[in-house]
């Protein structure tokens, strides 16, 4: 279990979260357990984060499929430092005033794709609201460094929505990612307690302007379920998310870090998600990835190549 306090700093973790009422934890079904990290390769991957100084959602986020990820030497990068100036209820990220910027960042996250071999790399960030572009320049300067040492690498980042942030997004499509894959984590209803400094719509908006500046680039977002939503506000979500051209969906079980964060309202089955994925492709989506441990990153690699294909074979029936 996650805990409010960070065992190297006394400092808390989440000092928002410190004075709310704990919530029982509901039991987690069979299919939610996954095994616990520790094999060799894992432990490789380990190493080469820590000897580049970086930062992994992987752990951050506490994510479930960390021992698997890690043991094929798959790692997502958080640029930016481990700070949020967010206070997201179902996030595990540190939240508080960050740090500068790391000018070495983007060449260190760069040797690191290269030394763990890596042919598609997912790149994300905390959000940035302290800096004039939100991070914009600096996640471009990571995709170029990459581009420069591993030109073959493909790159995929998961960005925060740069909110109030005139011409961020121009910059970050301007270097040319892969796929931009920005999350709406849940149905609109539930921001105001859920992630209640974002915009649903200017979330759809940011996914829909991406199309308009590339339309080669491929976009993709994510929402957890579990958190008290509708399923009929999903399907809603999916239209909203299929008026702005979004080619990929991935849906997955919304798990409390801590008893201090947002609660979880139910777990979904594994035949509803099903169902979601079902519905969805018929809405249009080219790949859609809907299961209990489905998060963003999660296959990203064998995703991409799956939406590169999804986009050929529909090119050849139109």
């Amino acid at each position: 279990m996650v805990t409010l306090i960070d065992s190297t700093n006394t400092r808390p973790r989440h000092p928002e979260k410190a004075n709310r009422p704990e919530h029982e934890m509901l039991r987690k079904p069979d299919w939610i357990r996954v095994k616990a990290p520790g094999s060799l390769v894992y432990r490789e991957t380990q190493q080469i984060v820590r000897e580049n100084g970086l930062v992994t959602v992987c752990e951050e986020a506490g994510c479930p499929n960390i021992g698997e990820c890690w043991s094929k030497k798959h790692a997502t990068m958080m640029i930016m430092g481990e700070i949020c100036t967010r206070a997201c209820a179902f996030c595990n990220v540190r939240t508080g005033l960050p740090t500068a910027l790391d000018q070495n960042e983007p060449e260190n996250v760069a040797i690191a794709v290269e030394k763990l071999g890596l042919a598609h790399v997912v790149i994300t960030s905390v959000d940035r609201d302290d800096l004039p572009d939100g991070g914009a320049e600096h996640f471009a300067q990571v995709i170029r460094a990459i581009r420069r040492r591993t030109p073959k690498t493909t790159i995929e980042i998961l960005t925060p929505d740069f909110l109030r942030k005139e011409g961020a997004l121009e910059v970050v499509v301007a270097a040319k990612p892969d796929v931009f894959n920005h999350n709406l984590e849940t149905v609109p209803s539930k921001y105001l307690k859920v992630r209640p400094g974002a915009r649903y719509f200017h979330s759809i908006r940011l996914l829909q302007r991406v199309k308009e500046l590339d339309p080669t680039m491929f976009t993709k977002s994510g929402i957890m379920v579990g958190l008290g939503e509708e399923r009929n506000e999903v399907l809603q979500l999916m239209d909203d998310l299929r008026s702005a051209d979004v080619d990929f969906l991935t849906i997955g079980q919304y798990l409390a870090p801590t008893k201090k964060h947002h609660a979880v309202a139910r777990y979904v089955t594994p035949d509803e998600f099903k169902s979601f994925a079902t519905v969805a492709m018929t809405k249009g989506f080219l790949l859609v990835s809907s299961s209990p441990l489905t998060r963003s990153s999660h296959h990203a690699g064998e995703d991409f190549e799956q939406l590169r294909a999804a986009r050929l074979a529909k090119l050849a029936h139109a």
